[in-house]
């Protein structure tokens, strides 16, 4: 019998020291109106990360990425945050805050995109630029809702909200994860995509609150390898 090859983690975000996030992650700004998230290498309760800290903010830290998910489909990190947003609420604009999310945009071929959905994207970017994806997912640390709810964007409908961790019972401690992303853009978004970028953020522009957060030992591995923590 023959067994499968074993497939090495492919590491995306694993950070060294205090300092800036290095390359080739950046701050990406969805409004210039908005006050952008504050990001930084640091030690958070011993433990190499990027530490997020959200003041009536938005922005993301986002990096390219080139993930074969036929081989890989499996994002494992771990995160932390001060306490979730309390005043969030994921069906509304007003609410759409947390304090950690973790984002997996997509490019989708076009020819399996219908002409409402690129005229719709073409709206988009020209109201809020060119880092709109054309599918994203977004795991969220939630404040009320149970792990594994899921519901569109209030601001989208090419974004699927995907509840990771909820509430405050973890808060203040590193919690691991691991989802499986290729079976999640199958099921939100019914068609194939390339994984392009992936980003971070802790954000309270529509709460005008604040919130503290980090992230770390971000990598995707086979479904039959264990996470790399």
């Amino acid at each position: 019998m023959l067994l499968a090859a074993s497939a090495q983690p492919v590491w995306v975000g694993r950070f060294e020291g205090k300092g800036p996030p290095p390359a080739p992650w950046r701050v990406v700004q969805l409004d210039r109106e908005v006050p952008p998230t504050r990001y930084v290498g640091a030690k958070v309760n011993g433990v190499a990360a990027i530490e997020a800290r959200a003041e009536r903010s938005m922005a993301l830290l986002a990096r390219p990425i080139s993930i074969d998910l036929s081989a890989t489909p499996i994002l494992c990190w771990r995160w932390t945050v001060a306490a979730p947003v309390a005043d969030a609420d994921m069906t509304r604009k007003s609410g759409d805050d947390y304090a950690a999310r973790l984002y997996v945009a997509f490019d989708i071929p076009e020819a399996e995109m219908s002409a409402g959905t690129r005229m719709k994207l073409g709206f988009a970017r020209r109201l809020f630029g060119r880092n709109l994806p054309d599918a994203a997912l977004n795991y969220v640390w939630d404040n009320r809702n149970p792990v594994g709810t899921r519901r569109r964007s209030p601001y989208t409908d090419r974004a699927e909200l995907i509840v990771a961790e909820t509430g405050a019972e973890h808060a203040g401690r590193w919690v691991t994860e691991r989802v499986d992303v290729a079976a999640d853009f199958a099921t939100a978004f019914k068609t194939s995509g390339l994984p392009i970028q992936l980003a971070i953020a802790s954000d309270t522009d529509n709460t005008g609150t604040s919130a503290r957060a980090a992230f770390a030992d971000i990598h995707f591995v086979s479904r039959w390898e264990r996470s790399a923590f």
